[in-house]
C-alpha cells in the first residue's frame, strides 16, 4: 500500500513539475485596431534586442523572417482589405518578411500552421501576395519588436513594424464608403426611425457627398422625430454645402434656439459662428 501511495505521489509531483509555466523570452502580444467598419488583429511575439545587432546579423538580409519569434505572426481581418492594390480577403494569414538593408519584401501567407522561422516549411506557392516597402530609420532604439498602427482614418491606416532602428509601414485600405451605403440602403428600406434618417444624412454630410439625398433624409428625420437641435444643425451644414446660405442660416438659427433651451452652449456657439460666416458669404 505504501509503495502504491509513493508511486502516486511521485507521478503527481512529476506532473506538477512538467506543468510549470516559464516566462517567455519573446512574450506574446496582440495588437488590435478598428478603422472604418473593419477590424485588424495581429497576434505576434516580441523579441528583444538585448544588445545584439538585429538586421543583417541575427535576422539576415534577404532571408525569410517570421516577423517576430516563436510561431508565425498571425494577421486577421474581419472584412476584405487592400494592400497596394492586392486584395486581402477576410480571414487569417501568416505574416512573413524578407528584410533588406533598404527595402523589405512583406509576405501575406495562406498557411498559418508554421512554427519557427519558416525556412523549412515555407512554400512560396502558398503566398497570398508579396509587396515591397522601403525601410525607415528610427531616431531611437526600439528594444522589443513592435507592431502598431498609425494614420488611422475611416478608409485606411498604416501598420508599422518596428525593431532596433528599422521601421516599415504597410498601407492598408478598407472600402468603408460602399459598405456604409449598403448599410444605409438596407436600413432605409426596412423600418427606419428618425435616428436612422439622421445618421444616414450625417454620414453623407461628413463624406461631402450626395447632399440632395442627405437633405431628404433630414426632412424625414424632422417629420418623424420632431425638432431637435442636432437635426437642424446637420441640415444647416448640408444646405450651406449646397450654397443655399439663406436656408442654412434659418436652420442654424432654429438649431441655436433649441440648443439654448437645452443648455447646449457648445452648439449655440458653433451655430452662431456659422451664421456669421454664412451671412458674409451671402452678401
Amino acid at each position: 500500500m505504501r509503495a502504491v501511495m509513493l508511486i502516486a505521489f511521485l507521478l503527481y509531483s512529476s506532473m506538477g513539475i512538467s506543468q510549470l509555466e516559464h516566462p517567455k523570452a519573446s512574450p506574446l502580444a496582440v495588437s488590435k485596431q478598428h478603422f472604418g467598419l473593419s477590424t485588424i488583429t495581429v497576434t505576434y511575439s516580441r523579441p528583444a534586442v538585448n544588445g545584439r545587432k538585429i538586421f543583417g546579423n541575427l535576422v539576415p538580409y534577404d532571408r525569410i523572417w517570421r516577423v517576430g519569434a516563436n510561431e508565425s505572426t498571425k494577421f486577421t481581418c474581419d472584412s476584405e482589405l487592400e494592400v497596394l492594390g492586392s486584395i486581402v480577403p477576410a480571414g487569417t494569414y501568416a505574416l512573413y518578411a524578407f528584410p533588406g538593408e533598404k527595402v523589405w519584401e512583406i509576405v501575406f501567407h495562406k498557411n498559418i500552421t508554421h512554427w519557427g522561422d519558416g525556412r523549412d516549411a515555407y512554400n512560396s506557392e502558398e503566398d497570398l501576395f508579396r509587396v515591397t516597402l522601403p525601410v525607415e530609420k528610427l531616431p531611437e532604439l526600439q528594444e522589443n519588436f513592435l507592431i502598431t498602427f498609425d494614420k488611422i482614418s475611416h478608409n485606411d491606416l498604416q501598420m508599422l513594424l518596428e525593431w532596433e532602428y528599422s521601421r516599415v509601414r504597410i498601407p492598408i485600405v478598407t472600402n468603408t464608403h460602399d459598405r456604409m451605403l449598403r448599410q444605409i440602403d438596407s436600413a432605409i428600406s426596412g423600418n427606419p426611425t428618425a435616428q436612422t434618417y439622421y445618421e444616414a444624412a450625417r454620414y453623407l454630410q461628413e463624406q461631402q457627398t450626395d447632399y440632395e439625398t442627405a437633405l431628404q433624409y433630414l426632412e424625414r428625420a424632422i417629420v418623424l422625430g420632431g425638432d431637435t437641435y442636432y437635426f437642424h444643425r446637420v441640415k444647416s451644414l448640408v444646405q450651406a454645402a449646397r450654397g443655399d446660405y439663406g436656408p442654412a442660416i434659418a436652420s442654424a438659427q432654429r438649431s441655436m434656439k433649441l440648443a439654448a433651451a437645452e443648455g447646449k452652449d457648445e452648439f449655440v456657439r458653433m451655430n452662431r459662428a456659422n451664421i456669421e460666416a454664412w451671412k458674409k458669404l451671402q452678401d
